[in-house]
Formats: structure tokens, C-alpha cells, sequence
């Protein structure tokens, strides 16, 4: 099987469903897991500081860190996945996330613990960077819009059920268990992947892997974050500059070579992935942090449990789940920019319902917005990938399907950054307690405020993106 050529290969999964199953099956656990383990640790935040001693400052760095990790490594990983294999990238980010999780079960200080969110991410750039293209080719020919769904979901539903998963195990093993844990389930996995995943994937023509341009990608993502998670001091805001005067010199330095990391004449001239991937940036840079606030919103203001705070969050997930396969079928059929367009504009409705949270703010209140913003991922995201990876040739799907993750991780990063100078503006290196509960809940307003203009920006860019039917 691992002989055959790209038609015997197609044609193989064209004609065993079960493989096919298989394979969809495998993939989205260890996505799950890999969402699972940017986002479970958030629920943990308040135990941690109190276990390790360290402030709210240093806490914000845990979820910043396993995506800075994230985001660094996906570019260049996806761009090595073409050239080496997807399957071989995506299996080795599984035994490597697998490694650093359990390195938790060391006795750890704020510092270690930040480098293993670090691997983490590096581990999870390598399953992001080639999930999506693997179910995009092994679906090539049957439903590969439902089948993307599916994938979309599991991404979502790991970083949602993170929280209800990190409390559960939070009060019953301790917060290192929200590391360890998650990692039986990937073992399975592995099995299933050698057993029903036959063949390799990679370009047909031997390239050269741009190792300049990946380090000049690398410090510029890397100089821009760090200069974000503390504007306020001008130093930081410097740095920041700095990263973005790299990103100048990667644009120029991509321009140079003759096989770049990224193809950016090819990305402009290609108007719907290019527009897909600037929608999926201010959709989920307005998310990621949502969950992190609202974990604290409710754990803090509302004196709820780290699971009962997750049961809450969970919401969203539960209603994106059973509409993204749906909505990813339909995309096959109708248009995907009226479908994300209009799950762009559920997020607005959302994410203003929760600029109005106050102290006295009922539960039934931020359910009701967790529902618009779960119909909103619903509608958005299974269009927007199966219109991105469709528009693309088959010898470039992991570097697009990595481009789709780093439009997702960038816009995480960025919202991140905001929420952590927020902090620092607001509260310094103080822990949260009860005095400083109307600063948290000042923090959590000014970032929903800008959600609500990051969905309508995402908005514009998902019904300008062009026909594909």
C-alpha cells in the first residue's frame, strides 16, 4: 500500500468507507486533544497561581505560551510537511505532544511549566499544519465539505470542552492531571492511524525547504508577540515594531526565492483563500480569549466551580458540534460566504450581549449569549475551511491547511496579547482577588466591545471573498 502512486491511492479511499472512517476518526481525537490542551489549562489558571505563587501577570503567559509555540512552528511545519509527508509530520507531533505532557508529572516552576506549554505548541503545529490536508485528500472524492466540518468541530469542541474537562480533572487529580491525562486517549490513536491510514502525502517535485525565511518568520511573529503582551510599556512597544519591520523583511525575502516558505504572488492573485483566511483571522482572534475570560467571569464574579464554570462554556461547543458537519455539507451545495457570513454576523449579536456583563449579571443571560456565539461557529467555520482548502492544488493542501490554522493561532495570539497589556494596565503583577474583581470585569467588557468589531470585519471579508459554485 505504502507503494502506491497518488490515483492508486485516491481510488483506495474512494472505495473503503471504513478506512476512510477510520482515519476521519483518528484525526479528530487528537485534534480534540491538542485543543483540548491549549484550553483546559485556562480553567485551571486560579489553582496554578495559587500552587506555584505567581501573580495574574505570569498566569496570563500559560495560554501565550503554547501558542506562541503554535504559531512560530505552523508556517514552516506545514511547508515541511509538503516536502517530507503529512502523515510522517502529523504522526510525530503526536508522540512529541505526548512527551512534553507528560513531563508535567516533574515537579514544576512557573518557568518549566511555561517551556511545556512551549513543546506543546510546537507538537500541536505539527498536527494543525497537516490534520485538515490529510482529511481534505483521504476525502478528496466523497463529502469533503462534511468531512472538513467534522474536522472544524473537533478543533472547536477540544478547545470548549477544555474547560469542562481541565475542572473536572482540576478538583478531582489536581491541575497536572489537565496535562497527563488527555494523552491516554492519543495512544489509540496511533494504532489506528498505522493500521487504516495506507500511503504518504507530499509534493511530487523535490523543493528546497526556505530555512531563512522560516527564521525570519520566526522573529517577527516572536518579536510582534512579545511587544503585544505589554504595550503599555514602550520598551514592549518597540519591540513591537521591531517585529513588524520583520515582517517586512519576510515580505521582501519571500519575493527573492525561487521556492519560498510562502508563495505570496500566489496567495494574492488567489481571492478566496486569501479572504477565507483574513475572516477565520478576526473570527477567531474575537474567541480565544472569550473562553479564558469567561472562565474567570464565572469562577470569580459568580463564585461557580472550575467545572461547573466549564458546563457553562461548553455550551457553544454542544450547539457548534451538531451544526458544523451540517453547514459543511450544505457549503458542497450553496455558497460558503452566505453561510459564514451570516454565522460572522451571529457572533456580533454574541459578543455584544456579553459587553453588557455586570456584577449582578444573571447565568441564563450568558447562556443565552454562549447560544449565538455556538451558532456562529456553527455557520462560520465548516464553510470557511471547505472553501479555503477547495481553492487551493492538491501539492499545496499543507501548507494552505497550515495557513488556515495560522489565521486561526494568529488572531488567538493577538487577542491574547491585548488581554494580557489589559491586565498589566489594569491589575500589574496582582493576583485577582475581590478588590480587583471591577478591573477584572472592565477587562472582560473592553474585549467583547472589540469582538463585536472583529466579527463585522470578518463579515466583510467572508461575503467579499467571490462565488465558488
Amino acid at each position: 500500500m505504502f507503494l502506491m502512486n497518488a490515483a492508486q491511492l485516491q481510488s483506495y479511499y474512494d472505495q473503503t468507507p471504513t478506512a476512510r472512517r477510520m482515519a476521519l476518526v483518528s484525526i479528530g481525537l487528537v485534534m480534540i486533544i491538542c485543543s483540548l490542551g491549549l484550553s483546559a489549562v485556562n480553567i485551571a489558571v486560579p489553582r496554578i497561581a495559587d500552587d506555584l505563587q505567581v501573580g495574574a501577570n505570569a498566569v496570563s503567559w500559560i495560554p501565550v505560551a503554547m501558542l506562541w509555540g503554535n504559531v512560530v512552528f505552523l508556517l514552516p511545519m506545514g511547508r515541511l510537511a509538503d516536502i517530507v509527508g503529512r502523515k510522517r509530520m502529523f504522526i510525530t507531533g503526536i508522540v512529541l505532544f505526548v512527551m512534553a505532557s507528560l513531563a508535567i508529572l516533574v515537579p514544576q516552576t512557573i518557568e518549566s511549566l511555561l517551556l511545556i506549554r512551549v513543546v506543546q505548541g510546537i507538537s500541536s503545529s505539527m498536527v494543525y499544519g497537516t490534520s485538515m490536508a490529510l482529511i481534505g485528500v483521504i476525502y478528496a472524492n466523497s463529502n469533503r465539505g462534511q468531512a472538513l466540518g467534522i474536522g472544524a468541530s473537533s478543533v472547536y469542541f477540544g478547545l470548549t470542552l477544555g474547560p469542562l474537562v481541565g475542572g473536572w480533572l482540576t478538583e478531582h487529580w489536581g491541575w497536572q492531571s489537565v496535562f497527563w491525562a488527555p494523552t491516554l486517549v492519543l495512544l489509540p490513536c496511533l494504532v489506528v492511524l498505522v493500521i487504516y491510514v495506507k500511503g504518504e502525502w507530499k509534493a511530487e517535485h523535490k523543493t528546497k525547504f526556505d530555512w531563512q525565511g522560516s527564521l525570519i518568520f520566526m522573529a517577527w511573529v516572536s518579536a510582534f508577540m512579545l511587544g503585544l503582551s505589554r504595550l503599555s510599556d514602550w520598551r514592549f512597544a518597540l519591540v513591537a515594531v521591531g517585529g513588524l519591520l520583520l515582517l517586512g523583511v519576510f515580505v521582501w525575502h519571500q519575493g527573492q526565492k525561487t521556492s519560498p516558505l510562502l508563495n505570496l504572488s500566489a496567495l494574492r492573485a488567489n481571492r478566496i483563500f486569501n479572504r477565507s483566511l483574513l475572516s477565520a483571522f478576526f473570527i477567531y482572534g474575537s474567541s480565544f480569549s472569550m473562553v479564558f475570560l469567561l472562565s474567570l467571569y464565572l469562577q470569580y464574579i459568580h463564585q461557580l466551580s472550575p467545572s461547573e464554570a466549564g458546563q457553562i462554556v461548553l455550551i457553544q461547543t454542544l450547539i457548534m458540534m451538531v451544526l458544523a458537519p451540517i453547514t459543511g455539507r450544505l457549503s458542497d451545495r450553496y455558497e460558503p460566504r452566505l453561510l459564514s457570513t451570516f454565522g460572522c454576523l451571529l457572533f456580533v449579536i454574541g459578543y455584544a450581549m456579553l459587553f453588557g456583563l455586570g456584577m449582578q449579571t444573571s447565568l441564563h443571560y450568558v447562556m443565552v449569549a454562549l447560544v449565538f456565539l455556538g451558532l456562529g461557529f456553527g455557520f462560520f467555520s465548516s464553510p470557511n475551511n471547505n472553501a479555503a482548502i477547495g481553492s487551493v492544488p492538491a501539492d499545496k493542501l499543507s501548507i494552505a491547511a497550515a495557513l488556515l490554522n495560522l489565521a486561526r493561532t494568529m488572531g488567538n495570539m493577538v487577542s491574547s496579547a491585548i488581554v494580557m497589556t489589559l491586565f498589566s494596565v489594569t491589575m500589574g503583577g496582582a493576583a485577582i482577588t475581590a478588590p480587583l474583581y471591577p478591573q477584572l470585569l472592565l477587562v472582560i467588557q473592553i474585549t467583547m466591545g472589540l469582538s463585536v468589531g472583529y466579527a463585522l470585519i470578518a463579515a466583510v471579508f467572508s461575503y467579499r471573498r467571490g462565488r465558488i459554485h
